[in-house]
């Protein structure tokens, strides 16, 4: 290979030379990656494009829908539906970082994305994600004050110190998708411009990265595992207490009644994390990228999808809340 400056997008696949590092400052910075998405197959595409059209939409309808109800009815001004709104809006942002650029490259034949495209895709997917797992913390909090020490709950959970768990959580978010950006920042060179996603994820271009990555590895993993770590063992940790506090109650109604009010955070929970540890079990068993991508969808698209569903079908409050809507505006 003729080893003169060149643009490493003129590559469409195959391996990219590395240069030493005398040959660095002759080597031009790529300028945009290709997504290989989900299948090659052809004819595949229009069934991709109209499951995850409808899937996208699906998302974007039922938590607006869950924003909508929470804001408009008085009886839902309360700290467990602040947070629900809240995630509900987390999860329209974490899906929209990837789900558009999918459905608009199924459409259009396009798999280009520009290298500062990438790392925008890239720092939004590992906020709004780091948010969803934030928030879900915070709401398992809510449900242990609530549950442990209800006499209390109103002036514990007032609303400064919600609005302070939530912007806690959007900084440390903020925090954790900069320090992802700044790892990938410091990779100059890459041998394929080819990310086997359907969209640009953190170690997909560590795997794609020339130099030797092991420290920036380190980095990632250990930024990832404090912000999938922590918030975890505060989950544990307050259903632990919630647990222990409602064995204690006398009451058989009263238990039922006690644990019913975190049937669907814990459901949103298991969802979440099920998912999640399920596609690093398999990305880290199966050989094949694309099965990878494949199990990714899990987390990125099904799971923001269902959490409303989840709190509308076993919430009352919610169903109550929706039943005053539509009659609201039928009248």
């Amino acid at each position: 290979m003729d080893r003169h400056p060149f643009i490493l997008t003129q590559h469409r696949g195959g391996s990219i030379w590395c240069p030493s590092n005398t040959e660095e400052k002759n080597i031009t910075h790529i300028s945009e990656f290709h997504l290989m998405g989900l299948s090659d197959d052809p004819q595949l595409q229009p069934i991709l494009f109209g499951l995850f059209l409808f899937m996208y939409l699906a998302t974007m309808l039922g938590n607006l829908l869950i924003i909508l109800i929470v804001s408009s009815d008085s009886h839902l001004h309360s700290p467990m539906y602040f947070f629900l709104s809240n995630l509900s809006l987390a999860d329209i942002s974490f899906t929209s970082t990837t789900l558009p650029k999918m459905i608009v490259d199924i459409q259009t034949h396009s798999r280009a994305i520009s290298y500062s495209g990438c790392l925008t895709q890239m720092s939004f997917f590992m906020l709004f994600g780091c948010l969803d797992s934030l928030l879900l913390t915070v709401m398992a909090y809510d449900r242990f004050v609530a549950i442990c020490h209800p006499l209390h709950y109103q002036v514990i959970m007032n609303p400064r110190l919600c609005g302070l768990l939530v912007f806690v959580s959007v900084l440390i978010s903020f925090l954790v998708s900069q320090m992802h950006n700044s790892v990938v920042l410091q990779l100059t060179y890459f041998k394929s411009v080819e990310i086997s996603h359907f969209f640009c994820d953190p170690s997909q271009l560590l795997n794609l990265a020339c130099s030797d990555t092991f420290t920036n590895n380190i980095v990632m993993y250990f930024v990832g595992a404090i912000s999938g770590f922590l918030p975890i063992s505060g989950i544990f940790f307050s259903y632990y207490k919630i647990v222990s506090s409602i064995l204690r109650m006398p009451s058989l109604g009263g238990k039922y009644k006690a644990f019913s009010t975190c049937g669907s955070h814990l459901s949103v929970v298991c969802l979440f994390y099920g998912t999640g540890l399920g596609v690093y079990l398999s990305s880290a068993v199966s050989l094949s990228p694309r099965k990878g991508a494949a199990a990714s969808v899990a987390y990125t698209v099904v799971t923001p999808m269902l959490n409303p569903f989840i709190y509308s079908l076993r919430n009352q409050d919610i169903k109550r809340a929706m039943w005053r809507l539509l009659r609201k505006q039928n009248s």
